[in-house]
């Protein structure tokens, strides 16, 4: 994560660069190479992170602070806890995670598991690093509320329970983290902005390297120029995908569709659905009456957020065992045919301002 504090101390801007971002790392003792982001720490520690993120992002970065995953549980467990809250079960038995719906307080051990799950919904990183931000932002929100930087020998106490376990670069002292904590104590959770690095490519092959990441040129480039100039990102529309397109979190290559109106069919295909036409009277004798209606199994139900966001308004009917395929019955309203546009990054790492990501609040959607 970088954090940048806005020069007038009224906003605090958060951006979390995936991991498997392939970008050029800084000069160093092997050859000049690219690679995953996180093989620069690898190769040269904290040191060449530093300079392989300034290189890649433009940004200088003054301070530095690292952790691994018992400084971190160490940390929350000296912090208190976390709070985090979830609308659906979380369970992932590689990192151990089991959340019922709700909210709940966690310790170190157990916001160690939430923050590293990445096989719960939305999956991957970007889900998983949507779900750092919420910690962190709880977290900070609630030392906040509780007077951890409400002065500076409160910071400074705060500054002193976070440094046994956490390293920091030689370039940050103590009294810097009493000011920054200073800076946290004074600003409200509207005052604050995450974002993740918008993406490109979700699967670039490289060699030795696997699946690798690849940021969007235009709207990483303009992400790093309002860091730069100390411009708030999360209503920055050059950050985000053009405001006439839905973002979705799924390719609609890989969803199957049978469409009983031709005219719908041609324009869910040209938008990437994998459509077949309904033979006649395989969804029915007759239009339904009213709106279009979508038949699919709840097997599927990850993929509906695409499918109702391409047909807006439509009626859902889960049916065990429908199969793969969702039936689409065009009713004689016609259907509306929007247009969607597979960006990820807009889904699950859009900017959004961190009073958003609080529990107990709806679940953020890109800032418009």
């Amino acid at each position: 994560m970088i954090a940048h504090l806005a020069e007038n101390r009224r906003r605090l801007s958060v951006v979390s660069i995936p991991r498997d971002s392939y970008v050029e790392f800084a000069d160093h003792a092997h050859p000049r190479h690219a690679g995953k982001i996180n093989g620069a720490y690898q190769h040269g520690g904290g040191e060449l992170a530093v300079r392989t993120v300034e290189q890649a992002t433009g940004l200088r970065i003054d301070h530095y602070l690292e952790t691994d995953f018992t400084g971190f549980a160490d940390t929350v467990d000296r912090l208190d806890g976390a709070r985090v809250c979830t609308d659906k079960p979380l369970n992932d038995a590689g990192s151990g995670l089991n959340l019922a719906a709700g909210t709940h307080q966690l310790d170190g051990r157990g916001a160690l598991q939430y923050v590293r799950t990445r096989h719960v919904s939305p999956p991957g990183d970007l889900g998983r690093v949507r779900r750092q931000q919420r910690l962190l932002n709880e977290l900070v929100s609630r030392l906040r509320a509780e007077g951890a930087f409400a002065n500076r020998a409160a910071a400074a106490l705060t500054a002193y329970r976070l440094l046994k376990s956490v390293r920091v670069d030689a370039d940050t002292g103590f009294h810097d983290l009493i000011r920054l904590g200073g800076a946290l104590g004074r600003l409200t959770a509207r005052q604050t902005e995450f974002v993740t690095v918008p993406m490109e490519e979700f699967d670039h092959r490289v060699p030795q390297w696997g699946s690798t990441l690849l940021w969007h040129p235009q709207r990483s480039a303009a992400l790093w120029a309002a860091l730069r100039e100390d411009r708030p990102i999360a209503d920055d529309r050059r950050i985000q995908p053009n405001k006439e397109d839905i973002p979705v979190a799924d390719d609609p290559a890989l969803i199957r569709l049978r469409v009983s109106d031709p005219e719908v069919a041609r324009a869910l295909r040209a938008q990437g659905f994998a459509v077949e036409s309904a033979a006649t009277g395989q969804l029915g004798a007759a239009r339904p009456r009213g709106g279009t209606v979508i038949t699919y199994d709840p097997y599927w139900e990850r993929y509906v957020p695409t499918v109702t966001a391409v047909l807006p308004g439509a009626e859902l009917r889960p049916v065990a065992g429908h199969g793969e395929t969702f039936d689409v019955a065009v009713g004689s309203d016609g259907a509306a045919v929007a247009r969607i546009v597979h960006d990820r990054s807009s889904v699950e790492g859009a900017p959004v301002r961190g009073d958003r990501l609080l529990c107990g609040t709806q679940q953020p959607q890109p800032d418009r």
